[in-house]
């Protein structure tokens, strides 16, 4: 496949572990955006990744491995979608530290395309997965971007976590609600702007 810097990487129809990298996190997400549609709660999907197929190996009728790919643009964030009227965007990741979650783990044009969002009155937020601990925050964009603004550090600490985001807890079905931590937070925003409504009286 071929990178937007140039770089070939033959595509085949075997995974790799380094591909398989938070499938976990990925597999529970779109578990719970398919539970979300049944229940005609929310429309949210996983972005595809845009590519251009070059040369494919037809070893029959039924049967073709794509040999060489490239993408057609960088990928943006994981998920978006609409609910209750408001446009969700979102990243999902998953991290094996303990400690801390890598900033180097989230693009710079991710980081834009989610000020941009938030620019727009959109929800957007982070799901961060520690594997190692099974823990799973959702941070909000404030948060996310009040954290870049304040600090000069390369990870956001575990702490930060705990303290700014959301834990969601894994359930049957659906199997991470995101959204009851969405409507959490969104009642927060509002309260907020009611106070400052009054204060201004």
């Amino acid at each position: 496949m071929n990178y937007p810097n140039g770089i070939k990487k033959s595509v085949t129809n075997h995974h790799t572990n380094y591909a398989n990298r938070g499938m976990m996190l990925e597999q529970d997400l779109n578990s719970t955006n398919i539970y979300y549609r049944e229940i005609d709660k929310a429309y949210i999907y996983k972005k595809p990744t845009p590519i251009k197929i070059v040369n494919v190996d037809y070893q029959s009728r039924k049967l073709a491995t794509i040999k060489e790919a490239y993408f057609l643009e960088p990928s943006t964030t994981d998920y978006n979608g609409i609910y209750k009227g408001k446009y969700i965007d979102f990243e999902a990741k998953e991290t094996k530290s303990k400690t801390s979650f890598a900033l180097e783990n989230i693009h710079p044009h991710q980081i834009k395309h989610l000020q941009n969002i938030k620019n727009q009155q959109g929800i957007a937020f982070l799901i961060v997965r520690f594997t190692n601990l099974s823990l799973t925050f959702l941070l909000t964009a404030n948060d996310f971007f009040d954290f870049l603004e304040k600090n000069n550090r390369k990870s956001i600490p575990l702490n930060y976590f705990q303290q700014k985001g959301y834990l969601l807890k894994e359930k049957l079905n659906p199997r991470i609600d995101y959204l009851e931590i969405v409507d959490k937070f969104m009642e927060e925003k509002n309260d907020k702007k009611r106070n400052k409504k009054e204060k201004d009286k």
